[in-house]
């Protein structure tokens, strides 16, 4: 189900909490609601559809990706930036790096590990970012 997008500063800038296998269909709305605006959009966290639980989804080369309580544990090659979201107006620079290493768990709930580079890696640290309560 596509969700309208939540752009209420104090909601966004809250922590959000751990993702449980009762979360699964939001993260089905998440990328319901990414895939609607793809046309303006890359990635998304499960804040940006009002509901405070570390799920994000992406553009990753092509395809879809979801993750279930993301946390990034190395970066490597720091880099500013400028992005935009759709839960603000505008564009603000940030720090990004080009390479990272994230843990996260699959929809099955298992913990996985990969690194990513370079736009996908800036997209995971911005949806990251958003399940923390950072908002660019």
């Amino acid at each position: 189900m596509v969700r309208p997008i939540m752009k209420d500063p104090i909601f966004l800038g809250r922590k959000s909490e751990e993702a449980t296998p009762e979360d699964l269909p939001v993260a089905a709305d998440l990328l319901d609601t990414l895939k609607a605006h793809a046309s303006e959009c890359v990635g998304m966290a499960a804040n940006m559809i009002g509901v405070a639980k570390r799920i994000i989804v992406f553009d990753c080369d092509g395809s879809y990706m979801t993750m279930l309580n993301p946390e990034i544990i190395r970066t490597g090659e720091p880099f500013e930036a400028e992005e935009g979201c759709l839960s603000l107006s505008g564009t603000r620079k940030t720090l990004r790096y080009r390479t990272i290493k994230v843990r996260y768990q699959n929809e099955k709930f298992q913990v996985r590990l990969k690194t990513f580079t370079g736009w996908t890696a800036q997209i995971i640290q911005h949806e990251v970012d958003h399940c923390n309560g950072i908002v660019i």
